[in-house]
């Protein structure tokens, strides 16, 4: 478990209640063209590598807050849409970003600084970047790397990374649809081919590129070798748990640290009950099939890859399947 840092931005609002009641929020995902990315999350010419479904960017699809963007309504409606533990957290900054992944080549190898890291180098406004990965689809044999071999030094890294030899210390894990797999920060990592998944993080998306598979440099992805070091925890490794089978109207949590947890629900008859307890928001995503989601006075159906924002003041609601769904809800801890 990684210990919560305190949100230390001094800004005095950051206890602001809300000015008027804020409904459930369907949420615009915001996609982005990738040089791994492939076709399953949008057609397109080129290739799409990531939604955006839940950030502090996302716009409202729909309703009174229609076309404002979380940020807004984070600073309009504090508690009341982020709850007291996001507040404690980072005050009125929303404090996710969560994705959706579809690599049909080797993402870059990759490391992310903490919290105290990534404002040293980079400037207070900064956090880090811990997250984790639920695998919704995967080719046979899809593989990820997380962390490196166990006895590497931190010489063995520096010489690995100036000479292009990373690939050797590094390890491998082969992954399936279901299992998730969490990486702190400092931990090297990369996703392979063939895989289509949910990624729960800090909201942040500062990277360090350690390693980016001998690409053209006219992709202009550029190396951050020194910082990589710096970073780098050589103890770091994540390992795939697979998701048990679940009954009707089930609810398992996933993964939990100190700056997220997420939920998987499954039904195909029974609704599943949740309850944001005025402590946290819930980012609901339907990840298989379709299902209503519906609380006092408000009713909302969603698809797959559709992604609902429940403000924490919401209280008590369901999920309720319309045949076999799976869905993943994410909160702050």
């Amino acid at each position: 478990m990684i210990a919560r840092q305190p949100f230390e931005a001094g800004n005095p609002e950051c206890k602001v209640s809300t000015v008027s009641k804020i409904g459930p929020l369907l949420l615009i995902p915001e996609y982005h063209e990738r040089v791994w990315g492939g076709q399953r999350l949008r057609p397109s010419a080129n290739p799409i590598g990531e939604a955006w479904i839940v950030y502090e960017r996302n716009r409202v699809a729909s309703g009174p807050e229609e076309g404002r963007t979380l940020a807004e309504l984070a600073d309009r409606f504090g508690r009341d849409l982020l709850g007291s533990r996001a507040l404690d957290a980072t005050g009125l900054r929303f404090p996710l970003l969560i994705k959706l992944l579809d690599a049909a080549e080797w993402l870059s190898l990759q490391v992310h600084p903490n919290n105290e890291q990534a404002r040293c180098l980079e400037g207070e406004q900064h956090f880090g970047k811990t997250e984790a990965w639920h695998i919704l689809e995967a080719e046979p044999g899809a593989r990820v790397i997380s962390g490196l071999r166990q006895g590497t030094t931190r010489d063995d890294l520096a010489t690995a990374l100036r000479a292009g030899t990373i690939l050797d210390l590094v390890h491998y894990c082969e992954v399936k649809a279901g299992d998730t797999i969490f990486t702190a920060a400092g931990t090297i990592h990369a996703l392979g081919p063939g895989l289509l998944l949910y990624e729960v993080q800090q909201t942040s998306d500062l990277t360090y590129r350690v390693w980016d598979w001998n690409r053209p440099l006219t992709a202009g992805r550029e190396l951050h070798v020194e910082k990589s070091l710096e970073v780098s925890d050589l103890d770091a490794c994540g390992e795939a748990v697979p998701a048990p089978n679940l009954g009707d109207g089930a609810r398992l949590r996933l993964c939990g640290c100190a700056f997220f947890q997420v939920d998987l629900v499954h039904s195909h008859a029974e609704p599943v009950p949740l309850d944001t307890a005025g402590e946290t928001f819930h980012a609901v995503t339907i990840v298989e099939g379709t299902a209503e989601v519906s609380g006092a006075g408000w009713s909302h159906a969603l698809n797959r890859f559709e992604t609902l924002l429940v403000p924490a003041a919401t209280g008590a609601y369901e999920v309720r399947p319309r045949g076999r769904v799976r869905g993943l809800v994410a909160s702050v801890e």
